[in-house]
């Protein structure tokens, strides 16, 4: 029976969008285009999900390439970037129906800086949550088995008795091979709570 459900955070709950990160420190969209790659770069940021660097870090590395007018409000850009993201609309309220519904408890399990982790109470959608395992916080990350088991232990949890979602085939196929349900979400909530229902009603 499923009991929980367990969500990834960007590109399910929440989305990371350059533009809305970007605005609020460089109204000018040519300089926005002009520092967007410098602070996106990959690089950095698969590094603050397993913790082996921060923002602080980062922004050492990036700032001294740019035009020196821009390097404040690059800097304070990626510093603050986690208090500027977009909800996937309609996922909070589906979300809400089926606890009321069903009684189930929600939890997420997300590869996310340690930066984030300390401030995700911003987020509405994340107070209600039962629980939360960010892989910089604790020091693994998904696809790992380590980071499934993090999180049932945590909470004492059985994996046959919850439901991941997640955008990523990688992730679910882990999370599959721990024990848990899988669901890839492709960005449509009435398909992902149709599907989320149609379980839990199917094992009442």
């Amino acid at each position: 029976m499923i009991r929980n459900l367990v969500f990834d955070l960007v590109g399910v709950l929440m989305r990371v969008e350059r533009e809305a990160i970007l605005k609020p420190y460089f109204p000018d969209p040519d300089d926005r285009e002009a520092v967007s790659d410098a602070l996106f770069d990959r690089r950095y940021w698969d590094r603050f999900d397993d913790d082996s660097m921060n923002e602080e870090q980062a922004a050492a590395q990036i700032l001294p390439a740019l035009p020196e007018r821009l390097r404040e409000p690059a800097g304070q850009s990626l510093l603050n970037w986690y208090r500027h993201l977009s909800p996937v609309l309609g996922m909070e309220e589906a979300i809400d129906r089926m606890r009321r519904e069903f009684g189930v408890s929600v939890y997420l399990l997300s590869n996310i800086s340690r930066k984030f982790s300390e401030h995700a109470d911003l987020y509405p959608v994340l107070q209600k949550m039962n629980g939360r395992v960010c892989s910089a916080a604790v020091g693994f990350t998904k696809p790992s088995r380590e980071i499934y088991a993090c999180l049932c232990e945590t909470y004492g949890l059985k994996p046959e008795e919850c439901l991941f979602t997640d955008d990523l085939p990688v992730n679910i196929a882990a999370a599959e091979a721990f024990g848990m349900r899988g669901y890839r979400f492709d960005g449509d909530v009435a398909r992902f709570e149709t599907h989320a229902r149609n379980l839990l009603r199917a094992e009442r």
